[in-house]
């Protein structure tokens, strides 16, 4: 038995590390779109919004993942804090380049973003018990989630309506996939339903992802950055 129990964690453990590691991928894909941002000194038309999205993501997911909250699944915690940090600096740097009404607008939704995060720790603290905690927080964490299905949901069906990958890159997608199929392992193998099952659809819509991107990869159009435009 406890042969298996340590194999059992060593599998569980190394989903963990394999979807920080597929996530950081992700983590890293916006960065030669903030180069061309900081070349040009001005977000053109460039939107901010996804950066938003994903920072209240990564905090909810973040407080989910801390002991306090949900013992025993720190690899959470950390994947969402990494990526948090990742946010805020594209965020940082998309303020100092945004023109006027576009600053402060980011600057009223950076603002938010914290105010709501406050009142889930402030909430989920003193009003909740530790186990009735996690399932509040755990909720919040599959919904907030769900949302950023949102993102890959538009491109597929840019994908279909134009037959081509342009906005679809590879390796975004097959990072995509992996993360989730990763860390949908690891809410498995931490009987935890909070983490699998969002990261079971994400699995899924990435398998459907890279099947349009192999169906319509011969249309002769290289990929692109991922498509962030439209103003924030």
């Amino acid at each position: 038995m406890l042969v298996v129990g340590g194999l059992y964690s060593i599998c569980s453990f190394a989903a963990g590390i394999a979807g920080n590691l597929f996530a950081f991928v992700l983590f890293v894909s916006p960065i030669p779109t903030f180069r061309r941002i900081i070349r040009s000194k001005s977000t053109e038309q460039f939107s901010g919004l996804p950066y938003i999205y994903a920072l209240l993501n990564c905090l909810i997911c973040l407080w989910y993942g801390t002991p306090i909250v949900s013992p025993g699944i720190i690899l959470v915690f950390t994947v969402n804090s990494i990526g948090a940090v990742f946010q805020l600096v594209y965020i940082t740097i998309f303020i100092i380049h945004a023109e006027g009404s576009k600053k402060l607008k980011m600057l009223g939704l950076v603002l938010g973003v914290f105010a709501v995060f406050a009142a889930i720790v402030v909430i989920s603290l003193y009003l909740f018990e530790p186990a009735s905690r996690q399932t509040f927080v755990g909720y919040l964490s599959v919904f907030s989630l769900i949302c950023m299905f949102a993102s890959p949901l538009f491109i597929i069906n840019l994908v279909i309506k134009t037959k081509s990958v342009e906005y679809m890159p590879f390796y975004l997608s097959l990072a995509t996939f992996l993360m989730s199929l990763s860390f949908f392992a690891y809410g498995m193998f931490k009987n935890d339903p909070f983490i699998s099952i969002p990261n079971g659809i994400g699995g899924v819509l990435g398998v459907i992802q890279l099947v349009l991107y192999f169906r319509y990869s011969n249309s002769g159009e290289e990929p692109r950055a991922p498509l962030l435009d439209s103003n924030a």
